[in-house]
This record gives C-alpha cells, structure tokens and sequence, in this order.
C-alpha cells in the first residue's frame, strides 16, 4: 500500500517538473547555507587552534606594562635576572622559563642583506615555543653563560641569505656582531596576526643585552607548564610573586601582565565557536521559509487536484490514504531538497575553505541535524495541506470546477 502511494506521489511531483524544482530550491538553499556556514565555521576554529598551537604548549607570557584601550605598557620597569630567578626557583609544575629581548636588525651574508626580529633568550626558549630545530644545535652551555655569539635562524631567514647553501658553521653579521650559524629552526609558517614567525634570528640572551640591547633588562618571560598542571593556578602563583618582588600595594594594579594562552584559546575558539552557530541559526531560518513554500505549493495542488481527490474518496478510498499521498509528496520534495542542498553545501564549503585557506572541517552531526529537519519540515509544513485534502467532501469536491 505505501509503495503504491509513494508511486502516486512522485507521478503528481513529475506532472509538475518546474514547481516541484521551485518548491524544492528553498529547502535547497536552507540546507546549502546551513551547511556551508558551519563547515566554514569550523574550518576558522581548527585553524585558530593551530595558529595558538603554534606559539606553544600550556604556554604563559610575562611582559612588564599593562596592555589594552587606556593602559600604557611603556612606563612600566622591565624584568631583572633575579625575577627570573625567582620564578625559576619559587613556582613549581614549570618545564620552561625562557627570558628574551627581542629588536629588529640587518642580518648579512656575502652580498645579501635582510632585515628581520633578532630575540635573545636561553634553550628554554625553544623549550617552551615547542620549536624543533631541522639542523645543527641549540646553545652550548658556555655560550650561554659567557655570552659567546651563536646563532640560530628561521626558515626565511636561511632562504633570504643563503638560498640552497648549507648556513651551518657559516657566519653572519647582524649589526657590529659577527655570529655563527649553529642551528636552523623548523618551519611555523605566519602566526594568527600574520607575522613570519620563520623570520627570526634567535642568539644567547647574554650576548644580545650586551651587543645589541645595552642593557640587562629583560622585555618579556616565556613560561611552559609541565603536563598536567593548571597553567590557571601557575599564573596566580607568578602573578602574586611578581607582585611582592614589584612592591605593588594591596589594591593597586599590577604593572605588568601574565597571558594565559591556554584560557586566550579557549576564549578564541569559543568565539568562533559561537559565531558559527550563529551563522548556522541564520541560515536555518531559509529553512523555515523553504517549508512554507512547500505548504502553499501544497494547498494550491490540492485546489489543483479537488475533483480527483473527490473520486478517490468516492470510490472508497479512506481519509487516512488521501492524507498520507500528500503527505507523502510534501516530504519526498523536502528529502530530494536536502540531498541536494547537502551536496552543494559541502561543495561550496569546499571552495571556500579552499579560497580561503582553512581546513575543510566537515561535522557528521550538522548534516544528519540538515537532513532530518528537512524531513521535519516536509511533514510539518506537508501535514496541513494533507489534512485539508483528506477531510474535503466527496459530493462537494466532484462538484468542483
């Protein structure tokens, strides 16, 4: 019997090609949108969570200043040896407690010249920047402590000097400094703000506060959780010795910051999060509007169709058999829109993603969620249309011009 009537509903949906396409195309659309929006969504939260992944694990920063609207990072004193010593020796769970300074220099090799970010800083700098070195070594001990140039450089920075040569023992200039090459960094690629984290030169930090800084001072601290430990409970410990070491009175505000990247993370990735959601809620609602289109293309056919509707009742067939043909129309139109409108969402999800380089992140859940409240809509919207053509008159609907 229900076969017999799913026959009957795709004959009336065949008689009527170009309104069956119409009716079909907003739940199309609906589906498409809802689709495309979340895979897009997606594919901008996994590549947030790289780009963060990228400056490190259970990482923190410790810069002097205060940053944001009305805050000023410019007056506050820097960090000294001893506070990183303090740290070192006064907070536990750390793997990595890297001091650097950073500046902007010309780096030359033979006959080329490049501008680029020279940081000093200790091993536990690529400790903590989870930064793998592809050749050579990081720093000895002795150069280290006694302040002996060496240097380590990125990927654009070996390409920018020495093209397809091998940098390794070679020296390099940078400034008034003469500096061997004794380590290459492995590839990061931008950061989330755009920046060639490759770009980089990286030297002991001794050497770089007396050739380049002049100064002792300390500009910021990396720190690195061990696994397993709250980095939210390392960063209230840091922040209250930095407070005592500072001087700073109960009430006052600190003149310095602690950034958490594992809570910056997850602020960013619930963003996006959020906004994707969003975006899929307002999407949804071309759903809505595909389902009324299908409820009034359904109460014109049942107008269209009320004298075979009366001689189908009156030949004996049951209310329950007429309601379920029409129902039956109304969800087939809604499950063909959202085969279709699936395959196009990811179609154009796909190129987007491409365009835009993020990761083509497609969620199972989002597409059976798309598919099912297709079929809702085709019965709920189906079902009045229905109901109108099951409870009509015999004799009335024959007599039907």
């Amino acid at each position: 019997m229900f076969l017999e009537t799913l026959k009957l509903a795709l004959r009336a949906i065949r008689r009527n090609m170009l309104r069956s396409f119409l009716t079909v195309l907003g739940i199309v659309i609906g589906v498409a949108a809802v689709i495309a929006m979340v895979t897009i969504g997606n594919g901008t939260t996994a590549q947030v969570k790289s780009e963060l992944s990228k400056l490190g694990t259970n990482m923190l920063f410790v810069r002097p200043g205060q940053f944001g609207p009305g805050r000023a990072s410019t007056t506050a004193r820097a960090f000294t040896d001893r506070d990183v010593e303090a740290i070192q020796t006064q907070i536990s769970g750390l793997r990595a407690v890297s001091p650097s300074n950073r500046s902007t220099a010309t780096a030359i090799y033979g006959g080329q010249n490049h501008s680029t970010s020279v940081t000093g800083a200790t091993n536990d700098f690529f400790i903590a920047q989870d930064w793998d070195l592809t050749e050579g070594r990081d720093f000895l001990s002795g150069e280290e402590r006694g302040g002996q140039a060496a240097c380590v450089i990125g990927q654009t920075v070996k390409k920018e000097l020495f093209g397809s040569s091998d940098p390794i023992g070679q020296q390099i200039r940078i400034g008034s400094i003469s500096c061997p090459v004794i380590g290459i960094l492995a590839a990061k690629g931008e950061s989330g703000m755009g920046s060639d984290q490759d770009d980089t030169i990286v030297m002991p930090l001794k050497v770089f506060q007396r050739r380049i800084g002049g100064s002792t001072d300390i500009s910021s601290i990396s720190l690195s959780a061990k696994d397993g430990v709250s980095t939210s409970k390392i960063q209230a410990d840091v922040e209250n010795l930095l407070r005592e070491r500072r001087k700073i009175q109960a009430g006052r505000e600190d003149d310095f910051s602690v950034n958490d990247m594992t809570q910056l993370a997850a602020t960013m990735t619930g963003t996006t999060t959020l906004l994707t959601g969003l975006l899929g809620a307002v999407a949804a609602v071309s759903l809505l509007v595909g389902g009324i289109g299908i409820m009034n293309i359904m109460l014109v056919s049942v107008t269209e169709r009320t004298r075979e509707i009366g001689i189908r009742l009156a030949i004996g067939a049951l209310e329950g058999q007429v309601l379920t043909q029409f129902l039956v129309e109304a969800v087939t139109l809604s499950l063909l829109g959202g085969v279709t409108g699936i395959v196009l969402g990811l179609g154009l999800a796909f190129l987007g993603t491409s365009l835009m380089g993020l990761p083509f992140v497609t969620s199972p859940s989002i597409i059976f969620i798309a598919f099912a409240f297709s079929a809702a809509i085709g019965m709920v919207f189906g079902y009045f249309p229905a109901r109108r053509a099951a409870q009509m008159n015999p004799i009335e609907a024959l007599r039907h011009e």
